[in-house]
């Protein structure tokens, strides 16, 4: 921990140690002021009121070891933040106009840091916190009913079974959505069935054939300008045929005279055939022509029927596509739908039957946790109140309220409740209702006595844990705060020299006066002076 020109902080660097740190000093050396610094790194709201006396800023910087703690990193990976050496370094900036963080050097946001630092642990037991504090700072998951949840179904054994549920759980949930946006979905289906039929009698009673739109256009053109098309035809066989100088006549002429020379030239005769190819081409030519254009004024209705089917054709395209292939598609898209629709019903009563055969192995594996639960609830009161019965919380009973809820839940169906009970005649009360900081943290302790360490290690803040006891009662907390901060970290500020003497490090904490101000000072003690 770096910190540096904060209240009256002027510069201040810790390093602790894994295991059980104390730190003791006289009321009103700072030791407040160095859980607040703490509190900052957990993503405590910065005020420039804390900046130290004639500062322009103050910076709280902390490095956390996630070699144990691979949920952090991988959600800082997530976050496209490195974690090099398996390192979180946390900053805070205070200023008089504005208040920054950085994580590994980029820049964040307050939300982020609480969400990796000191997240509320979550139901699904997936986010737990890098730091838990205790004491006069408010403990946010010790008031936490799913971190009750978390705690009991860790002491029960519940877990590999909660998160079976849990899986399954998700699965119900999401086709229960899915099944009230289709029911949503099927009150408009017989306005939409209507209008699907609608449209699809519309395209079906024009009996469409692929390129149809083509040939209309086509035969209206020449039916348009049919006159000018038989007129053409006229000329070409007056031209070629009719007339008295007409093509065919003077072929005939030529052939016949060719047919005399070839009296006098024999091989003339394949030429002359040619000849005769001509005139049978242009006679084909002019039977073809007259076949083409001999239908044009045949039916007189024939135009206006052209230009009412390709008006139709028109308006279909408006609506449906470009071309009759893109009508025809749609046509198709019609059809899908409105056999989907037709069917939904049947389709929807499948999926209810379904969710409620999940239903029911859900609540029979909610059941057999909550029953485990209840049965763990029993060894978890006694035991604990074993532990504050040792830490001299005289007339104080823990109790843990579980009840049954009616609905369905991610974790199962158990409401689960710490409470204290503060003498025979008061009625137990949530701990949330709890005046002390010291009560907190002693309940908190007994807890992880009795619960064992958690599956994520952590670091524990415990801030008044000793407050009224002494003797062998202090001496007992202490073992117990150094059996709790085996394979994690315990930071623990005490007066009693029966707690510090568990202490795996122990740093004194000294007000130090300078020119004009107060500086507060933290010396790591040796054995030694640990003693004295």
């Amino acid at each position: 921990l770096k910190v540096s020109n904060f209240a009256i902080i002027e510069n201040l660097q810790i390093e602790f140690g894994p295991g059980l740190n104390i730190l003791s000093g006289e009321t009103g050396a700072g030791k407040s002021v160095l859980l607040k610094s703490l509190s900052l790194l957990m993503g405590l709201k910065g005020s420039s009121e804390q900046i130290r006396s004639g500062c322009t800023q103050a910076s709280i910087e902390g490095a956390f070891d996630l070699r144990t703690r691979k949920d952090i990193s991988k959600r800082l990976t997530d976050l496209g933040i490195e974690a090099e050496d398996g390192t979180l370094v946390v900053r805070r900036v205070l200023s008089e106009d504005k208040s920054k963080v950085y994580l590994n050097g980029h820049l964040s946001t307050l939300n982020t840091l609480r969400d990796i630092v000191a997240p509320l642990i979550d139901l699904a037991g997936s986010h737990a916190p890098l730091i838990e504090m205790t004491g006069q700072h408010e403990n946010r998951n010790l008031l936490s009913k799913s971190y009750h949840l978390d705690l009991l179904d860790q002491y029960a054994g519940v877990w590999d079974q909660r998160h079976a549920y849990g899986l399954k759980f998700e699965e119900w949930a999401s086709l229960k959505i899915k099944i009230e946006n289709f029911a949503r979905e099927s009150q408009d289906k017989a306005q939409r069935l209507d209008f699907l039929k609608f449209q699809r009698d519309e395209i079906a009673a024009l009996d469409l054939s692929p390129g149809e739109d083509i040939e209309i256009e086509s035969e209206l053109k020449r039916l348009k300008n049919s006159s000018k098309l038989t007129g053409f035809a006229d000329q070409a066989e007056t031209v070629l045929l009719n007339d008295d100088d007409s093509a065919i006549s003077r072929l005939k002429a030529v052939i016949k005279r060719g047919l005399e020379a070839t009296q006098l030239d024999p091989s003339l005769n394949e030429k002359i055939e040619s000849l005769n190819q001509a005139q049978a081409h242009i006679e084909d030519f002019l039977f073809n022509l007259r076949q083409s254009f001999s239908t044009l004024d045949s039916d007189p209705n024939r135009l206006e029927s052209l230009q009412e089917r390709l008006s139709d054709l028109r308006k279909l395209q408006k609506k449906y596509g470009p071309n009759i292939d893109d009508i025809l598609a749609s046509l198709i898209k019609i059809e899908t739908e409105i056999s989907s629709l037709e069917n939904s019903d049947q389709h929807l009563d499948q999926m209810r039957a379904d969710l409620e055969k999940r239903e029911k192995e859900l609540r029979r594996l909610a059941a057999e946790m909550h029953k485990r639960r209840l049965e763990g609830v029993k060894l978890l009161v006694s035991s604990v109140n074993d532990e504050l019965t040792d830490l001299n919380m005289k007339g104080v009973q823990f109790h843990v309220e579980v009840a049954q809820k009616q609905d369905l839940s991610p974790t199962g169906i158990s409401d689960v409740e710490f409470q204290s009970q503060t003498s025979p005649k008061d009625p137990p009360r949530a701990l949330s209702k709890f005046a002390s900081g010291g009560e907190l943290s002693r309940i908190l302790l007994a807890l992880k006595r009795v619960v064992g360490a958690s599956k994520w290690p952590r670091t524990y803040l415990f801030d008044e844990v000793d407050t009224g006891v002494s003797g062998e009662t202090a001496e007992k907390v202490g073992r117990k705060l150094r059996s709790i901060a085996k394979g994690q970290q315990v930071i623990c500020i005490t007066h009693l020299p029966q707690v510090a003497a568990f202490g795996d490090q122990h740093f004194f904490i000294q007000k130090s006066p300078g020119k004009g101000s107060v500086s507060m000072e933290v010396i790591k003690l040796l054995k030694k002076d640990r003693a004295q």
